[in-house]
């Protein structure tokens, strides 16, 4: 087999969506992720993840997510969607071949070294390895007794692994929510705690899901630099699921504010009241993994990729499934498939991007 033109780190859905996209450009191309499965990541989540989107937002271009378009596929469902697409398309797989190192070449080109020794050589590369890899664990946990069971989004599956006893949930995103409402179904004393509590849309107006109205007024196609823009990624609208304010409390989740610091197992909020802890579980985030990327400018300062629209300020280096990449849509299912197409006929074309 000839060297691919393209290397597509990552069989994720931004990375089949690129292979998909390739497909039609004749350039030889490879994707190559360390799983043995497309789309492994979604599980390794928590086992009642769902997707953000109901199915009818949440395929990718070419094939149906099939089931109730107005449902939310789980996340184990997701992952079978990812490997029958990519069998489906036939697209070009390396599956258990994990990048240890991306390096650029004299020639401009890049060879990326593989965790079993070998090295693949590839004109352009395409990083589509996600925006969630590394979970955040903020300096304060150090303050807790040792002994205390601390879980990030990458270690809990479900509530049988947590202790008796009240557990804290430290996160107000999606996550956290999820995670506090599922223990609390299950029976478990829960606080979750979080900063500015968002204002979440409701899952239905007018008989139309939430995400309905964002896609037919457009702004889920909002570009992240317009006055539009900014305002919605200072508020990070998305529907409730039914775990707003109002949902929560109805399942017996305790609102709590901004955690402060941990003693021990006594958790301090800021507004003055304490609480005693049997676990934690930090839902806060993420950070990228970037330390296989070896290449001078590539990384910012913050230890995020560096890039603009998914164009890396290194020329033949280009990212893919980066939050707010082009849009609202970008961080999400739905995003993929059209911020593939930008990006593969730029590259088709020419390489070069718009910044």
């Amino acid at each position: 087999m000839p060297p691919p033109t393209i290397l597509v780190i990552g069989a994720g859905q931004a990375g089949l969506a690129a292979g998909y996209h390739l497909r039609s450009t004749g350039l030889p191309f490879l994707i190559v992720d360390r799983a043995a499965r497309p789309g492994e990541a979604w599980r390794q989540r928590y086992d009642s993840l769902t997707l953000f989107t109901p199915r009818r937002y949440s395929a990718l271009p070419g094939m149906a997510l099939p089931g109730d378009p107005d449902g939310f596929a789980s996340a184990g469902e997701f992952a079978d969607y990812l490997a029958r697409y990519a069998a489906h398309f036939t697209l070009p797989l390396r599956l258990g071949a994990a990048v240890r190192r991306l390096r650029q070449d004299a020639d401009g080109g890049f060879t990326a070294a593989l965790a079993g020794g070998e090295s693949l050589r590839a004109d352009r590369v395409v990083v589509a390895t996600g925006a969630f890899q590394y979970p955040v664990v903020p300096a304060l946990a150090a303050g807790a007794d040792p002994d205390l069971p601390q879980l990030t989004l990458a270690d809990y599956r479900r509530p049988a692994q947590l202790p008796p006893g009240r557990i804290l949930v430290v996160g107000d995103g999606a996550s956290g929510r999820d995670i506090a409402a599922e223990l609390a179904a299950a029976g478990r004393d829960v606080i979750l705690s979080g900063g500015r509590r968002r204002r979440l849309l409701p899952q239905a107006v007018l008989g139309r899901s939430s995400w309905w109205w964002l896609d037919r007024l457009g702004l889920l196609r909002t570009a992240p630099d317009g006055s539009v823009g900014r305002a919605m990624r200072r508020a990070d609208p998305f529907p409730d699921r039914h775990r707003g304010r109002a949902g929560l409390a109805e399942r017996g989740v305790v609102l709590g504010p901004r955690l402060t610091g941990l003693n021990g197992r006594r958790a301090r909020f800021a507004d003055g009241r304490s609480a005693e802890v049997a676990a934690i579980v930090w839902a806060v985030g993420y950070r990228d993994d970037t330390g296989w990327l070896d290449i001078p400018g590539a990384v910012g300062p913050d230890g995020r990729f560096r890039h603009c629209r998914g164009h890396a300020p290194v020329a033949g280096l280009y990212h893919l499934g980066r939050p707010w990449q082009h849009n609202r849509a970008s961080a999400l299912v739905m995003g993929a498939g059209p911020d593939a197409a930008r990006l593969v006929s730029v590259i088709a074309a020419s390489g070069c991007g718009p910044c």
